[in-house]
């Protein structure tokens, strides 16, 4: 079998986030019963299933395929691609009703992020790239602003609380920022790459929390990546931004 171009991964990529991601709105707002995991996070019968779902879009395209997901581990396969997937980002907001969740798919080739799939079910908002390909939201070129001051600029962040207590940096930000908000989870990163916010960031972070982000992010005009600067999705931490404003923001962060 040839190697997969990567247009083929992202066409899969698209269909299995927009298939789960349909799924789970079978279970929003109906008052679903939740559990708790073993690391005190909430999980529900609508964020197996989505998985359950992806992973059978992929395998039966990528049967060889390694996947790595928020649910069900991570499978060994064929060390050149590896599926990163998190069914439902924002299992909080689903589980009470709030619309800003979604279903992430990333995919690496040689280790390096290079697919990338959000999709927001409830708002019905589908963002994706492929590096060289281009960002688009919903069919359209997504780009992101072209706000060089931070009094200028929108921030975002997933837990306020938790980036407060990881240090002073998130503080001394949004004090210089136009406006904060808690517009967290992917949607913070959707905003930052559609040009509706400047800064979006996560003091802790699990790969499959924001696989799809760098490349997403990259081919829109931004950058993503650790609070050391490095373009990872596994540092533990991530921030986004509209590119003119990530060399300011890493200073803050190193504070």
């Amino acid at each position: 079998m040839s190697a997969p171009g990567v247009k083929d991964l992202l066409d899969v990529a698209i269909n299995a986030a927009y298939v789960a991601g349909r799924r789970t709105l079978a279970y929003f707002n109906t008052g679903i019963e939740v559990e708790t995991k073993a690391d005190d996070t909430p999980v529900t019968r609508a964020d197996r299933e989505a998985e359950t779902i992806i992973r059978a879009e992929i395998e039966k395209h990528f049967p060889t395929h390694a996947i790595e997901g928020e649910e069900y581990g991570a499978t060994t396969g064929d060390a050149r691609y590896r599926w990163v997937v998190d069914p439902i980002d924002g299992t909080k907001s689903f589980i009470r009703g709030v619309p800003f969740y979604g279903t992430l798919i990333g995919v690496e080739i040689d280790h390096v992020a290079t697919v990338g799939v959000i999709y927001l079910p409830a708002l019905d908002e589908m963002v994706y790239a492929a590096s060289g390909y281009g960002a688009f939201w919903n069919g359209r070129k997504a780009q992101v602003s072209k706000v060089a001051r931070l009094e200028e600029a929108g921030v975002c962040t997933s837990d306020e609380l938790m980036s407060r207590k990881r240090s002073g940096a998130y503080d001394r930000i949004i004090r210089r920022a136009r406006f904060a908000r808690t517009w967290g989870d992917c949607y913070g990163y959707v905003l930052v790459a559609t040009g509706r916010a400047e800064v979006m960031l996560d003091p802790v972070m699990h790969p499959w929390d924001c696989a799809p982000c760098l490349p997403i992010l990259q081919e829109a005009g931004g950058r993503c990546t650790d609070w050391k600067g490095n373009a990872t999705f596994r540092g533990g931490d991530l921030v986004a931004t509209n590119g003119a404003l990530h060399s300011d923001i890493l200073e803050f962060l190193k504070a």
